[in-house]
């Protein structure tokens, strides 16, 4: 126990979790008087994940010690704090989990609040997002490739809350309605404050965290019915997400390797520098004419390898019983199943 103990925080940010603490007791974790407002902010220093446990949706931060269920340490620990990723963001809740995650370090009472990683159930790491925005031909190499000019502006489109899918989980191909599906390998940024017309220099200050993702697509959905983006785009679980979040003062979003596997084969490499509009770019864009709030989740765009992209003699579309997996540089490893 005083192994994990002395692991636990190990690939998070301590100095963080500790300076978060100060606005909070350590008898209780409440505010110190009954009339002070609770503080908000972003969550720091950690990475967080979606469990499913009981039937129900929990928020989660990975640590060397194990997967900490937080609404499990917070009851132990008699303090308050987020019980879903989405209370977190959408309340702002960052000083309460950080001052729960440093507490949790020095406590001798949480084995039952830890999970082993391999027995978890993955949830979307959002669930109730007010708004799921997409940024396509984002890429140079990927506009090259599809014989697409490089936009001018971001070309925006949407997916809804029903194509969120999670790591590990599967995607039932609507083969009643479409055959050409395609893989898009994707970095995700969800927004962590209330941004309106946002500057590019404060736009990252916005941002909660950062995901893998996969922009799954039914090309013939999207270009065979005269040019139906969002209907590619869209039907049920076409958005995996996750496995984690990984807090925004920990990542550099426009410097961030990024893959794409089918059945173990490499499909997809490139880099986020090859992005045609940044991330803050993309803040500043969107937010000059749709308000975003926290929960709402971005993807940024996808680069060069898709299926699209081959020449029509080498298109082999993704099938059931396909494997994919997507990468993204310290952001981890999203695997989904198509069937």
């Amino acid at each position: 126990m005083k192994q994990n103990r002395r692991n636990f925080l190990k690939g998070t940010s301590v100095a963080c979790a500790v300076a978060a603490t100060t606005a909070w007791s350590t008898a209780g974790g409440e505010s110190s008087g009954p009339d002070q407002p609770r503080p908000q902010g972003l969550a720091k220093g950690l990475t967080l994940l979606t469990i499913r446990r009981t039937g129900e949706y929990r928020l989660g931060v990975k640590t060397a010690a194990g997967i900490l269920d937080v609404s499990e340490a917070a009851k132990i620990l008699h303090m308050r704090a987020p019980a879903t990723m989405d209370d977190l963001l959408q309340n702002q809740d960052g000083p309460s989990l950080n001052a729960l995650v440093e507490r949790a370090a020095r406590s001798l009472e949480l084995s039952r609040a830890f999970l082993n990683e391999k027995e978890i159930e993955y949830g979307p790491v959002v669930t109730r997002p007010e708004k799921i925005v997409c940024v396509g031909l984002n890429y140079r190499r990927h506009a090259a490739e599809i014989g697409a000019p490089v936009p001018k502006q971001p070309v925006l489109f949407n997916k809804f809350n029903t194509a969120l899918n999670h790591h590990n989980g599967a995607i039932k191909l609507p083969v009643e309605a479409a055959q050409k599906f395609d893989y898009e390998v994707e970095l995700v940024m969800v927004i962590g404050k209330e941004a309106h017309n946002v500057s590019e220099a404060e736009a990252l200050s916005y941002v909660a965290g950062y995901s893998t993702g996969n922009d799954f697509t039914a090309r013939d959905l999207q270009f065979d019915t005269g040019g139906q983006w969002m209907v590619g785009k869209t039907p049920d679980q076409f958005a995996p997400l996750g496995p984690y979040l990984v807090t925004a003062d920990q990542i550099d979003p426009d410097r961030l390797s990024l893959e794409c596997r089918v059945n173990g084969e490499t499909r997809q490499s490139s880099n986020t520098s090859d992005m045609i509009f940044s991330c803050p770019q993309i803040i500043h864009y969107i937010s000059r004419v749709i308000t975003l709030r926290p929960g709402d989740i971005i993807f940024t765009g996808t680069p060069q390898g898709v299926i699209q992209g081959m020449p029509k003699e080498k298109q082999v579309w993704l099938k059931a019983g396909d494997k994919i997996a997507c990468s993204l540089e310290k952001l981890g490893e999203l695997k989904f199943e198509l069937v």
